[in-house]
This record gives structure tokens, sequence and C-alpha cells, in this order.
């Protein structure tokens, strides 16, 4: 069989790309089809304000009957650059049949790419960066992801090792069984609430762009020292906070003010995975009528973020936000919830949630190789 790589450039090549998982994954259980018209909008350079940032290549490996066997995003974020005055490029979207000779046309335009590029290394998978999803699930395949967490055949990790990938990063993603508040979080919370420093409310829905607004500066300088991250732009950060608004609870994000002023947050969202399976990629003719049906009987949800500003990490916020997450997940009654993803290094946080009785069910990685230019 003949294979060939393409760059992506036509409205047809875009609708190939996006539609190549389905003939991967198939009716598959686990796998969770993507919304096509938000995929459409997150790759178009015109609405997704990422692109103002960064330069995004995509390209699609075929068969010599025009058939779409692989694909692969490659991103020069510039605002990763300079900050770490590095020349790094990212890969995502990594999607290809079982065939390694695809897989390895795929990953040699990436070499390629990042050559005449002067790019001295190669990271991923992340889509398109590490504040969207990212990593490549190593362990973990009997249990559907949640939203926002990716999901792939295990064949991938054995293309990506052969063709000279290597561990970069390992990032894990916690199971919590929701029994009793842990008693050493009762008491801690009894303590921090006699000090009266700070109070914790909930998400206020109907003061959304504000909102989002305290989260973003909180976000970008909480999280500023974690590995990977990258800054990112209010309007970016908008963007995405628009695409949850559709099925963010409210009364599961909490706010932390010192003096009024927001200086913590978390950020827990319903698993809408559940739906999305069943709409399989389609808002019409029905697709949101079985969204907005089925919404409200969700009882899987996902700790996506929390975050402190530095100057306040010694108040118990974090504390604080752990247990009014905790407590609204027994008032409703929520059987477990995802804590995701968390880097393997960052023992701080995992033995915080260790203790609360968390404890690893899925495990992904971002893999690195050196390019030589």
């Amino acid at each position: 069989m003949f294979l060939s790589v393409k760059k992506v450039k036509t409205s047809t090549d875009i609708k190939n790309f996006i539609r190549l998982p389905w003939n991967i994954y198939g009716d598959s259980p686990l796998w969770i089809p993507p919304l096509i018209s938000e995929r459409k909008k997150f790759l178009d350079p015109v609405v997704n304000p990422f692109f103002k940032d960064s330069k995004v290549d995509l390209f699609l490996v075929t068969s010599n009957k025009k058939t779409a066997l692989g694909r692969i995003a490659l991103i020069e974020n510039h605002v990763y650059n300079e900050t770490l005055s590095d020349r790094v490029g990212f890969f995502g979207m990594f999607e290809v049949v079982n065939n390694k000779q695809a897989s390895d046309f795929l990953l040699n335009k990436a070499e390629q790419w990042c050559r005449e590029k002067k790019i001295s290394k190669l990271i991923g998978p992340v889509n398109l960066s590490t504040n969207h999803e990212c990593g490549l699930l190593v362990d973990g395949f009997d249990i559907p992801p949640v939203i926002g967490i990716t999901y792939n055949p295990s064949y991938y990790s054995e293309f990506f090792k052969t063709w000279g990938l290597r561990k970069y990063k390992d990032l894990v993603s916690l199971r919590m069984d929701m029994l009793k508040m842990p008693e050493y979080l009762e008491s801690s919370i009894k303590r921090i609430r006699k000090r009266e420093r700070f109070k914790v409310r909930s998400f206020c829905l109907n003061n959304f762009n504000e909102e989002i607004e305290n989260i973003w500066r909180i976000y970008n300088e909480s999280w500023a020292d974690n590995w990977g991250f990258i800054p990112m732009s209010k309007e970016e950060f908008v963007y995405s906070a628009n695409e949850m608004r559709k099925f963010i609870q409210p009364e599961y994000c909490f706010i932390a003010e010192v003096d009024g002023k927001p200086v913590g947050f978390s950020l827990t969202l319903p698993d809408i995975n559940e739906v999305l399976k069943k709409m399989n990629g389609r808002i019409f003719p029905f697709g949101w009528a079985k969204f907005f049906l089925n919404k409200n009987k969700i009882k899987l949800f996902r700790v996506v973020a929390l975050g402190v500003m530095t100057t306040y990490r010694r108040l118990g916020i974090d504390a604080a936000l752990y247990y009014e997450t905790y407590k609204k997940f027994l008032e409703k009654k929520i059987k477990w919830c995802d804590m995701s993803w968390i880097l393997e290094d960052n023992k701080g946080m995992l033995n915080s949630i260790y203790r609360l009785g968390g404890t690893i069910y899925k495990r992904h990685r971002i893999y690195e190789r050196n390019i030589f230019t």
C-alpha cells in the first residue's frame, strides 16, 4: 500500500481530519465522540483565539485510495517558547489506524517540520497546549474517560516508543469515592473558620463574565510555576469558558475571597461525556434535545482545577475548597468523582488527595524527542 502525507488546506481536508476518529474507534463503548461543530470552531483560526499566538499545521496520512489513515497537529506555541526562551514544537490530535507505517509517516513529518523551523525538541501529545487535552493514555483503558481527558487505542504507545519518543512526564487521574467527610478535614475547617481570614462562596452564574475574569487572573498566577504551564490570554480563557457555560453547574464551583478580593477558586464540571456518547458528534436533529434531557441525570463529576494565589496559600484556602466540594457531593449523593490531571511528581497535591481517599486509576504520558537541527 502506497502512503503519503498531505497538509490540511481545504474544507474537505478539515472534514476528513475531524471525522477520522470515527473510522478508528467505530462503536467502541469507551470512546467518546466529540461534537463535530465544536471541533470545527476549535480548529478555526478565525474563531479560536489560541491561534493568535501559535502556528498550527495539520496533516493527514492517506493511502493510494485517498483514504485517510491518520492525522497529526504540529504546533509552534510562541508564548511557550518566549516564556521559557526555548525552541520547542508540540504535536497533538494524533490518531492513526493500527498500521505502524502510517504512524511513522506522521511522526517523520513532525521531525521534518521541526527541522525546517529549527526546533530543537518535539513534545506531545497536547491538543493544542497543556491548557487543553493532553497526554497519551497508557494505563486505565477499561474505564471511559471523563470530560476533557483523552482516550486512545493501546497500540499508540508502542508506535511512539519504536519511533524514538521517550517519557517526559506522566499525568495521573485519581478516583475518589464519596463515602463520608474525612474527620481530619472536618476538624481542620472548624479551626480555619475561627480565624475568619477568608470566605468561600459559590460561583455566580448571573455574573459570569466578571467571575471568569477573576478565575483567569488567579489561574495564570497560581499555576505559573507548574511544569509545562502556558499563560492563557484573557480572550482565549473567555473562549474556553464560554464553551463550558452550556453545562457548568455553579453550585459545584467555588471562589475564595479575602476582604472581598477573589484569591482562589475550584472548578468542578459534570461529566457530560455520558451525554456526548449518545449524541455521536451531532447537535442536529436531536442532539441538543438529548443533551438537555440527560444533563441533570449526570452523577459523575470531574474536579478540573484548583488554584490559590501565592500570597494566600497558608490560610487553608485549599482545604476549604476541598471541603465545600466534598460537602456538595455528599448533599447531592454523588458516588465518586474524578480529580485530574495531576503531575505524577506533584507530591504536595497528590498527598492531599490521597489523604482524602483518592486513588490513581488512569495514567497519561507526555513524550519528548530531541531534534538535531
